[in-house]
């Protein structure tokens, strides 16, 4: 197999996804379902498609606050929903008239045309809004910036905050925690603090008699 050139991972610090979700207009209908949108695809590590196809049946709001996720293969798989994240939905949905029965099929988020949104479009949604936080924030973006981006994200925010694997390749809809593997691979930082707590210094902590002996400096120096 001829080898390919590895290419680092991108994703957004914390403060990174702050200053995103940050750019949406929420005085705005559209900025409105941009914030629900982009919040959702970063809350539940989804796929760009999996958010795309998602309708109002798909979300329970009852108090159990979770989202019904279809995948590859057509599986299917249960995230929890914090309650930033289903306060944001529950106003999104009730402007759009979405919590109506006759509404259950109807794409969660669409355009001005109430089609499907497609992948192009959240793309261009997303764009649109990191260019904004580069101007009008100091935290750094990667230049190179797609949806999967946000799922790369979630991932590794929840690996540095101590989340085991397995509920990550759970929540990610991964069919082996073998691929989730790749985020630990990728996560400079948790190798780094690794490698402190492991560090025991072998270097001399004094230093050698003759770098402090002018006289014996000056003799060598003569030669």
């Amino acid at each position: 197999m001829k080898r390919k050139v590895t290419v680092p991972m991108n994703y957004l610090t914390i403060e990174g996804i702050k200053a995103l979700l940050e750019q949406p207009d929420t005085r705005t209908s559209k900025g409105r379902r941009d914030l629900a949108l982009l919040s959702l695809m970063y809350d539940t590590g989804a796929r760009v498609q999996e958010v795309i196809d998602l309708v109002p049946s798909s979300l329970r709001l009852d108090g159990l606050n979770t989202i019904c996720i279809t995948g590859k293969g057509n599986k299917t798989r249960i995230v929890p929903m914090l309650e930033d994240q289903v306060r944001l939905l529950k106003l999104y949905i009730t402007e759009h008239q979405l919590e109506q029965g006759s509404n259950n099929k109807h794409p969660l988020f669409f355009n001005s045309r109430r089609e499907k949104l497609t992948r192009a479009g959240v793309n261009h949604i997303l764009i649109k809004y990191a260019e904004m936080a580069r101007k009008t924030s100091n935290v750094y973006l990667p230049e190179k910036i797609s949806c999967h981006v946000l799922r790369h994200s979630k991932a590794m925010h929840l690996l540095q905050a101590g989340v085991n694997l397995v509920y990550i390749r759970d929540i990610l809809g991964h069919v082996s925690v073998q691929t989730t593997e790749v985020y630990a691979k990728a996560d400079s930082r948790a190798k780094r603090e690794a490698i402190e707590k492991a560090y025991t210094s072998v270097a001399p902590q004094k230093e050698p008699i003759w770098l402090s002996n002018n006289n014996l400096l000056d003799w060598l120096k003569s030669f």
